[in-house]
């Protein structure tokens, strides 16, 4: 069958994908097979996840909680709902600034949500070429027009939204803030500019900055939240919880309560996530931007030793590693794993062909010298492949 030969193809190009056998999770450690590591491929940024003094302080707190239950067993349309949700919600829109929230089950599930039913006929898009896929695949679901302009190339953006604007009735102009496999930022002045020149709906995604940037937690564009008309993020990266959520005014949010399909056909997350994320943001406020404040002390350093050396110029908790060979990027993966890191090799279709990379994920818990260690073995593998 077809599947079979897909699935050799894949592995002679060395493209195949396997599940991990992770045994667990500890701090910023993760056991695999027999083997235990010092985790650089996870998302959890402000180290939450695994902090079981944090988890066993909430139990504790909120086990006798009515709304302490692991299923909703319902969408929110119908029973799936209560004032836990409720209450996040309005914490969500204060915080950013906006009339109204609305909670979706995933990061990916949000921005199909969003994007599928907002974009109709006779609109437009402009994307960012290296959006998420999520936003993508949302996009190839609405029923509207779509361009994807060069990765940051606000030059081609414009040409494109002078080309094209004026014959559709809405445009929109979508990015990410912290590219999710790049590790760059979007320019959000000129975004707002464009958006303001060329009478757009601008919509930034804030999954990978939530929580890691901002005072108050809203990511790397707080300042500009005025500007932005729509920004989705997520609860399963810096707050160690899952779900994710759209802030807007209150006619946008009304809009996907009635059209976001993602929203509408899905049974909504357990009650228990949305306790944790607002007793996080409520009761734990100020712990959460003290593991900030740690991971950003980092960042100076880590930074300071890039500008010494070729291997990436980001200046973000991701830092990707661009190898280009496949072979190559799993062999210097399997190096740093022998070293007892854990650096997972990033492949099309997650970036593109010949842009093979690892993607080092920086999170609070770790110190510099280890993600030195780690770096300087694969500035010392790389080198020796030249």
């Amino acid at each position: 069958m077809f599947y079979d030969d897909e699935i050799e193809y894949l592995k002679k190009i060395d493209n195949y994908r396997q599940i991990y056998n992770i045994k667990k999770k500890s701090g910023k450690y993760i056991f695999i097979d027999n083997n235990i590591l010092l985790n650089l491929s996870s998302n959890d940024y402000l180290g939450l996840s695994t902090n079981k003094q944090l988890l066993k302080e909430f139990i504790n707190s909120k086990l006798e909680d009515d709304e302490f239950l692991f299923s909703s067993a319902s969408s929110r349309l119908l029973t799936g709902s209560s004032s836990v949700y409720n209450l996040l919600e309005k914490n969500l829109a204060k915080m950013f600034k906006k009339e109204k929230a609305l909670i979706f089950n995933t990061g990916y599930q949000c921005n199909l949500g969003v994007l599928s039913s907002i974009v109709r006929k006779n609109d437009i898009i402009f994307s960012d070429k290296l959006n998420h896929a999520s936003i993508i695949d949302g996009i190839k679901l609405s029923n509207g027009t779509f361009y994807r302009y060069k990765h940051l190339d606000y030059n081609h953006l414009e040409y494109l939204l002078k080309t094209y604007r004026n014959k559709y009735k809405n445009a929109f102009i979508i990015s990410e803030s912290i590219f999710s496999m790049d590790g760059d930022v979007a320019n959000i002045d000129i975004l707002i500019d464009l958006k303001k020149k060329y009478n757009c709906i601008l919509i930034i995604d804030e999954a990978h900055a939530f929580g890691v940037y901002g005072k108050n937690l809203c990511g790397y564009f707080e300042n500009n939240l005025d500007n932005i008309d729509i920004i989705t993020a997520t609860f399963g990266k810096a707050l160690a919880s899952q779900g994710a959520f759209a802030v807007a005014n209150k006619n946008i949010i009304n809009f996907l309560i009635n059209k976001a399909r993602s929203f509408i056909f899905s049974t909504s997350i357990p009650s228990v996530s949305v306790l944790w994320v607002n007793w996080l943001l409520n009761e734990k406020f100020e712990l959460i931007q003290n593991q900030q404040k740690k991971l950003h002390k980092l960042l100076i350093k880590i930074e300071q030793y890039l500008n010494k050396t070729n291997l990436s110029n980001s200046k973000t908790q991701i830092i990707p590693i661009i190898i280009g060979n496949n072979e190559k990027t799993i062999k210097i993966s399997k190096k740093l794993f022998d070293n007892k890191f854990l650096a997972l090799p990033i492949r099309t279709p997650s970036v593109p062909p010949n842009k093979a990379r690892l993607r080092i994920s920086l999170t609070s818990n770790l110190e510099f010298e280890e993600v030195e260690k780690a770096l300087n073995i694969i500035l010392k593998e790389n080198m020796d492949e030249i």
